[in-house]
């Protein structure tokens, strides 16, 4: 009986370690880099004149979302919210903190949002943290959707559909 409560125990605990997963990773170079492992799910053009990136992060995907440009972190603000899936056009209602980094391009924004698994957002680091590009700032458990606004002027070096990873995918092109 034992070895039958052993067993399952083991597997969820390795696919536990495995879910929470968090590689040390070779940062790239360049002026804004992924802040999330996952897909690009989306590019546009915001009214302000800013893009919005959108990154959707599936529960295979590493959950550790990193700093995409080096700066001080001006503001970490939680938003309560629903769960609905990341990948729906509704979920802009989700549970989501929404972050703001003073750096070399001006303010950048980024928003971690929790989709139907992924109840809980994490941050790691708080209002006047200064980072450098790379460092890890926080957890979505259970994978989500990450998006990252670049300033006016900046032109966007990733296509819809394609793969990124945290810290090593460049965003923009010089």
């Amino acid at each position: 009986a034992a070895r039958a409560v052993a067993v399952p125990a083991t597997a969820l605990a390795a696919g536990m370690l495995w879910f929470f997963r968090d590689p040390e990773r070779e940062i790239a170079q360049g002026r804004v880099i992924s802040p999330a492992d996952g897909v690009v799910q989306s590019i546009m053009p915001w009214k302000d004149g800013r893009t919005r990136v959108a990154i959707f992060m599936s529960p295979l995907n590493v959950h550790v979302n990193r700093a995409p440009l080096s700066g001080t972190v001006t503001s970490v603000e939680h938003i309560p919210g629903g769960f609905v899936p990341a990948f729906n056009k509704e979920s802009e209602n989700n549970e989501r903190v929404v972050w703001h980094f003073d750096t070399e391009l001006g303010d950048i924004e980024m928003i971690q949002i929790a989709g139907a698994v992924a109840r809980r957002i994490v941050p790691y680091i708080p209002s006047g943290t200064k980072v450098e590009q790379g460092d890890r700032i926080g957890l979505i458990r259970f994978g989500s959707r990450v998006d990252l606004y670049l300033p006016e002027g900046v032109e966007v070096a990733v296509e819809v559909g394609q793969k990124t990873v945290a810290g090593v995918t460049r965003i923009d092109r010089d």
